[in-house]
């Protein structure tokens, strides 16, 4: 399988307007656009009867102590763990394109709606659920796509990975506000094939080029 984007090119920088949060000089970061990007894929093998997609960013901080710290620093020696951005399942075998702002067009406080998603499809939640829990404001069930928000000061730049994996089913046999990690554990058995697209991105003025 092969997987591409007008948004953006492997390896290199998201742009802002597919992110959660872009840079403020005034108050380092404010909300962004928060559009899906464009993806399309091609050479799905024979046999494939739906499509699931699930982005997401490995270099979140294990620890929260220094995030968005003023005076302080993410060390790039923290350990990372993995942040879904994006949780999709049972796309038809006939789509081979979302388009650009097709899933997501803003920052919807409490979270976008969910499951059911475009093209019949269905959306679990992203970790901005839990993420926002403890916010009176901004707490509720995020589910779709939310793009990327890293720390502030952190001192790596992170990717976020946008994989489409081919699947032998047309339904996967699960319910209710989906993880990405019960996601993958859902697929295993089913995976026909897959395709990685990697985009990066910083809040950091520090990191910028």
């Amino acid at each position: 399988m092969k997987l591409s984007s007008s948004s953006f090119n492997d390896g290199q920088p998201i742009p802002g307007d597919f992110a959660f949060c872009i840079p403020d000089p005034a108050h380092h970061v404010c909300l962004g656009r928060n559009l899906n990007p464009q993806l399309a894929w091609s050479d799905a093998p024979a046999g494939t009867q739906s499509f699931a997609l699930i982005c997401h960013d490995p270099d979140v901080p294990s620890q929260g102590d220094d995030v968005n710290q003023e005076d302080r620093s993410v060390p790039a020696s923290l350990a990372r763990v993995d942040f879904f951005h994006w949780v999709l399942l049972d796309l038809p075998a006939t789509v081979n394109e979302i388009k650009e702002g097709e899933f997501s067009s803003d920052v919807t406080p409490r979270g976008k709606p969910g499951p059911h998603a475009p093209h019949d499809a269905r959306q679990g939640i992203n970790d901005y659920t839990g993420w926002f829990a403890a916010d009176n404001d901004m707490r509720g069930d995020y589910f779709g796509y939310d793009g990327p928000c890293p720390p502030w000061n952190d001192e790596i730049i992170h990717h976020y990975l946008f994989t489409v994996f081919a699947l032998d089913v047309a339904r996967l046999d699960v319910d209710g506000k989906l993880t990405g990690q019960q996601l993958r554990a859902a697929m295993q058995g089913h995976i026909l094939a897959q395709a990685s697209l990697t985009g990066t991105y910083t809040l950091n003025p520090s990191l910028k080029p």
